[in-house]
């Protein structure tokens, strides 16, 4: 008997108003069914966000301390029901166990820590000119915001959008992918067990054209924070300024590693292997383009190879396994077309480069991790996101032009360096166009209490997490008050 699941409204679990559903399957064995998820229409999308605006008023006059009880509360439910929702979702999506438990624990961490922002400073007092005055700033929330949120990251992407979100004062209605959205519905779970107020928070399943458009139209949203394609993006934030409201976006990447003659090549190669081809390359901070100064190319190559063919490919949840399948057959097709691409263009093919079919790989979308050599900066391989487990060698005749190489891109998401001078450390930090820089660290890696988002096209120029969280889910208000 195949499970069903529902949207959440209003503190209710309801089918949709189609009564039209979507079947989950394991992308490590198609046979393997989670379950059916409501194909969502805009009028349930309108539900939840009527539901939301009901809601704000009473959420927002909450104290901080109270509201932050509640994701105190949450978190200690989601830790109690870790390891069942990091294996829901590396059926769900494909990454491996041990980085489902990681990233629910820091779903956890996510909760906790916004939780205790409830206790911080919501606002500064100013001198005023008039000595008799008194003058300071407050937050207030924006009201109901939307959240579309992506598949690679299913709980720790929604949390830590909601949770800044809920503990500022506003009420959700989130739109979680598709391909993850039974691990977001066991999150909402913990999230009604910890006893949020009805309509504080609301989940609708469905299509992006379809239940996104709605939440990104509908007049009662006073804020969009989104996680995805760069296409989608720019749809998203054109809508919402036509509304004039706040949005966020964080999209696509095609993150460097530059190693240097100085470089420590083990440790390099070690991390860019696992930026790279960790959770199968599918982070927006996955190393895609590595970018090795001419003195010690062919022997980093050789040293990253040998890693590459070290790596035991399968199902996520057996304890052998250190890559997964792509998360969808869709998925798998983009990646393989890009290998196609590289290939036609003229790189060739050092590692990998196949979908695997054989034996226990025969229902599922895996593909090998794959190496370029000889790439060039006009290719595709070495211009667009890929989002799959592939590495583009580049060959740079110094450190000036590792640089230069690495920004020539339209995405500025993440990029690390591998040196051991420190005056090319201090250079990569000021000369790299990326939000997240990182010096002998892999370029996959994000702190929670921590700033993060990209330049260029890779982001809207705001940034999420840690208290900068604060900056695109309130607005200041000044107040001058005289006796």
């Amino acid at each position: 008997m195949v499970d069903s699941f529902y949207n959440y409204i209003e503190g209710q679990w309801a089918s949709s108003t189609t009564d039209r559903w979507t079947k989950v399957i394991n992308p490590a064995n198609t046979d393997d069914v989670l379950g059916n998820v409501p194909a969502s229409s805009s009028k349930d999308a309108e539900k939840a966000i009527l539901a939301a605006k009901k809601a704000k008023t009473e959420w927002k006059k909450m104290s901080g301390p109270s509201r932050g009880e509640y994701l105190y509360k949450a978190a200690e439910v989601l830790d109690a029901n870790k390891e069942d929702i990091a294996r829901t979702m590396t059926r769900e999506m494909g990454k491996t166990f041990p980085e489902a438990l990681g990233e629910t624990n820091r779903g956890v961490a996510i909760l906790r820590y916004y939780a205790g922002e409830g206790m911080r400073k919501t606002g500064d007092v100013i001198p005023s000119s008039d000595k008799d005055a008194l003058m300071h700033t407050i937050r207030a929330p924006l009201g109901v915001v939307g959240v579309i949120t992506p598949w690679n990251f299913p709980v720790a992407i929604p949390i830590w959008k909601m949770a800044p979100a809920l503990i500022y004062g506003n009420t959700v209605v989130i739109k979680p992918a598709n391909g993850a959205c039974i691990t977001a519905i066991k999150i909402f779970k913990c999230l009604e067990e910890a006893g949020f107020p009805e309509g504080v928070i609301n989940l609708v399943s469905g299509s992006g054209s379809e239940v996104g458009n709605a939440i990104t139209t509908n007049e009662e949203v006073a804020g969009i924070t989104f996680t995805g394609s760069d296409t989608v993006g720019k749809q998203i934030g054109q809508e919402a300024l036509k509304r004039g409201i706040k949005y966020q976006l964080e999209m696509g990447g095609k993150n460097p590693v530059i190693v240097t003659k100085s470089a420590d090549l083990d440790l390099a190669a070690t991390a860019t292997v696992s930026g790279g081809l960790k959770s199968t390359g599918q982070k927006c901070t996955a190393t895609s383009r590595v970018i090795v100064e001419k003195d010690v190319y062919e022997e980093f190559k050789e040293k990253l190879l040998q890693k590459v063919s070290e790596i035991n490919v399968g199902d996520g949840l057996e304890e052998t396994t250190w890559m997964g399948p792509c998360a969808s057959e869709s998925q798998l097709d983009n990646v393989l077309s890009y290998i196609e691409k590289g290939v036609k263009e003229g790189a060739e093919l050092v590692a990998g480069g196949s979908r695997l079919t054989q034996g226990s790989f025969a229902k599922g979308y895996y593909v090998e991790p794959t190496v370029f050599d000889n790439v060039t900066t006009d290719m595709a391989i070495a211009q667009e996101e890929i989002f799959g487990p592939v590495l583009a060698l580049i060959k740079a005749d110094n450190f000036e032009e590792s640089i230069e190489l690495a920004n020539n891109v339209e995405f500025g998401l993440s990029a690390s360096v591998f040196t051991k001078d420190i005056q090319q450390m201090l250079d990569f930090m000021d000369d790299i166009e990326a939000g997240l820089v990182r010096v002998n660290a892999e370029s996959a890696g994000v702190e929670l209490q921590a700033p993060f988002g990209g330049m260029k096209k890779s982001s809207s120029h705001s940034r999420e997490q840690g208290e900068a969280a604060k900056e695109f889910f309130t607005s200041i208000k000044t107040v001058f008050v005289k006796g």
